[in-house]
């Protein structure tokens, strides 16, 4: 009875919270434009939070003694009935002027601060009331972390899969409210139960305390570190998926999980991956991983997606299953918890925070990987006569990579084939490293480092800037004569440099593409010359190259560094060199649109952030405000293309449900026509509220409503990609 109550009441705690998490990210998500980097700042408040609530289960049991702590903790317990159910407070707007990475955190702290801080401090408090009982299970009480990483897991997974899809977000709080009295209610019972069962009194148990022998301080760094990777890891992972796929929860949660299960395991009573097993499959994954990231390789997607996960998993394994086989006794449970929850702490600012500011890509994605190899255990003891190859090696593999990558391009050979060549034999050098630590990672350090140093498009980029919505890159392609914008690995805008051509909308907003013919129909009505046009998301400004004299084009976008890029006349000139009044307005489209009493004629929707999907732009709520920003008879536009996701049935559920009409029209790319405009693949979706509206779109045979399989309506209180990854 008395262990499993205790083992049910911290799933329950960590089953609520980390269901708070991807739920408020949830809340906050439409507020920031969809960025990734809304998780990432949210997993730095959660980590500090939970530092917070480790503290006070450390220092609270040490002021309160543990006859009194388990009351002064139920009292602090009842208070959160005041905050709930857990909303945001204060109709929160976010920052256009500056980052919004402070004022994130601070909502966040006001509107579910509380909540998360006491929850948090719940296992570790739980799990030292139970080692002072009488219970045999008692000297050993870490076998109740890995129950709790279950509970944190489960939630995880059931956000996504169970209560993403089924239910709104504000029942979804209500709920968690209902949960956490149950919570209540359980710890209430333990505290009871523990007084019944327990082995010593107050001063008994602080004298044992302090008979235990002092924790050396190099042993504190090496948890704080062992701790600090797997959190860096996470959070690079994260960016990268989020960016090239979507910024949902639902892939948020994955690399989350895929954390708290390496809790599990290494935390289980018989660890099913032992650690000298991991010691020989990291070094695998880690090289494999290498080789990926050196040639910046892109595709195929899904491959790549597991790969990085599993080298994750892999390394967090290593990590924590190191921290579990150092873990003290339980005297110094607490403290031991505070530790490593400092360390992650440090790894999730050191990646929301600092990387951001200190970094113009995301080199702290490879250069943690690389940490991690530093902490393999070693297969023996140190040997002060590896040093001199430890250095030696490293500086050869680098040197072997720079001569291929120098050869590969004497010899003018190109694409995968010449990548291979460059960075096979260096990267097999690294893996006959693996058994030596130091070596290891200071070769897969060199391979990285002279990766950056080889001919090819790497060298052709002339800007990098980076901001809290990723990371823009132009780039100079003087076989082409073009400049182009990349954000992350998706290109979003190409300009031609010669005058003939410089003037030309190219990739999907080319004059063949299906905007093309939007505007084309759109610029032979009568009011053309006073024509009133809104662009969410402005790229490098290409749509600007359909601008006319007397017509006004308001340009809506989130990202400050995509509108410095875009206002560079040495990268691109769409917005300097078009004849209509171009207006930018900085924000959230959603937020400054609902802020203005602008009305427009068309509305184009483009506003993706590299391949993600902006869910807040495609809801029922987000149509009705678009529909009060039209003129009557007004066109919306919005660019569906997607290398993984088919929005075709999210876009003509809208319309269906708002008593639009909505055709659907993809042009393929026409490798003829690359001269011409550089056109791409392209899916444009155009709606209207009457058929006339359309013109020719409404006959034109290439412009058809999408087959509607299944009704996927998305709203601000529901949205979910599953139904989507099928693809066409």
């Amino acid at each position: 009875m008395l262990q499993l109550t205790f083992t049910l009441t911290i799933f329950v705690n960590a089953l609520l919270l980390f269901l708070v998490q991807p739920l408020f990210a949830r809340m906050a998500l439409p507020l920031l434009g969809g960025a990734p980097a809304v998780w990432n700042t949210a997993l730095v408040f959660y980590q500090a939070m939970l530092l917070l609530g480790y503290g006070w289960a450390h220092l609270s049991t040490r002021l309160f003694g543990m006859r009194r702590q388990p009351w002064v903790h139920l009292v602090l317990m009842a208070t959160v009935f005041l905050t709930l159910p857990i909303g945001i407070r204060n109709n929160w707007q976010p920052p256009t002027d500056s980052s919004p990475i402070p004022a994130l955190l601070g909502m966040m702290f006001v509107s579910v601060g509380i909540p998360f801080f006491v929850v948090s401090a719940g296992s570790p408090l739980l799990q030292k009331w139970f080692g002072t009982t009488r219970h045999p299970n008692a000297a050993d009480p870490y076998f109740l972390y890995a129950a709790s990483n279950t509970g944190s897991l489960l939630s995880l997974l059931a956000y996504p899969f169970l209560i993403e899809p089924m239910l709104p977000v504000r029942l979804q709080s209500r709920l968690w409210a209902v949960g956490y009295g149950f919570l209540v209610a359980l710890t209430v019972l333990c505290a009871l139960l523990r007084i019944r069962s327990a082995e010593t009194d107050t001063n008994e148990v602080s004298n044992a305390e302090g008979s235990e022998r002092s924790i050396p301080p190099q042993r504190i760094l090496r948890w704080i570190a062992l701790a600090f990777f797997p959190t860096s890891l996470m959070s690079g992972v994260t960016t990268y998926i989020s960016t090239d796929v979507a910024a949902l929860p639902l892939l948020w949660v994955m690399p989350l999980a895929l954390f708290l299960l390496t809790f599990v395991f290494a935390f289980s009573a018989r660890p099913p991956l032992p650690l000298p097993w991991l010691r020989r499959a990291f070094p695998i994954a880690a090289v494999a991983l290498t080789l990926v990231l050196s040639t910046h390789a892109s595709q195929p997607l899904p491959l790549l997606i597991v790969l990085h996960l599993t080298t994750f998993f892999l390394a967090a394994m290593v990590c924590h299953s190191q921290l579990a086989a150092d873990r003290p006794s339980s005297s110094h449970l607490t403290a031991f918890y505070l530790w490593i929850s400092l360390g992650g702490v440090l790894g999730g600012a050191f990646n929301g925070l600092l990387a951001p500011l200190l970094f113009s890509t995301v080199i702290e994605y490879p250069l943690t990987l690389v940490s991690v190899c530093f902490f393999l255990p070693r297969s023996g003891p140190p040997d002060k006569r590896r040093v001199l190859p430890d250095v030696l090696v490293p500086l050869a593999v680098g040197a072997l990579t720079i001569v291929s990558g120098m050869l590969t391009a004497a010899a003018g050979l190109q694409g995968q084939s010449a990548l291979a060549l460059i960075f096979g034999l260096p990267v097999l050098l690294c893996y006959f490293s693996s058994a030596h630590p130091l070596r290891f990672g200071l070769s897969l350090a060199a391979v990285l480092l002279a990766g950056m140093r080889i001919p090819g498009e790497q060298n052709s980029i002339v800007h990098t800037e980076r901001s809290f919505f990723g990371v823009n890159r132009v780039a100079t392609d003087t076989t082409a004569g073009t400049t182009r914008l990349y954000h992350g690995n998706v290109l979003h805008g190409i300009q031609y440099h010669d005058a003939a051509r410089r003037t030309h909308p190219t990739l999907y907003y080319a004059r063949k593409a299906p905007i093309g013919e939007i505007l084309a129909f759109r610029m032979r009505r009568p009011d053309a010359a006073r024509l009133q046009v809104a662009v969410v998301g402005l790229g490098a400004g290409t749509l600007a190259a359909y601008g006319q004299a007397g017509q006004t084009w308001t340009c809506y976008e989130i990202d400050p560094v995509v509108t410095k890029i875009a206002n560079d006349t040495r990268f691109f000139t769409f917005l300097h060199d078009s004849p209509a009044q171009i207006r930018i307005r900085m924000g959230d489209a959603r937020l400054t649109l609902a802020a203005t009493t602008d009305t427009y004629d068309l509305l184009i929707l483009d506003a993706y952030s590299s391949d993600a999907i902006p869910v807040h732009l495609l809801t029922r709520e987000a149509l009705q405000l678009y529909h009060r920003r039209l003129r009557p008879g007004g066109l919306i536009a919005l660019h569906i293309s997607s290398a993984h996701f088919n929005l075709a049935p999210v876009v003509q559920t809208l319309a269906r449900d708002a008593g639009w009409f909505c055709r659907i029209h993809e042009e393929e790319a026409d490798s003829r026509v690359e001269t011409n405009d550089s056109q791409t693949t392209a899916r444009w979706a155009v709606l209207a509220e009457r058929p006339e509206d359309l013109g020719p779109l409404a006959t034109d045979v290439r412009w058809t409503p999408p087959p509607l399989r299944k009704p996927i309506l998305w709203t601000d209180q529901y949205s979910s990609i599953l139904p989507l990854l099928s693809g066409d």
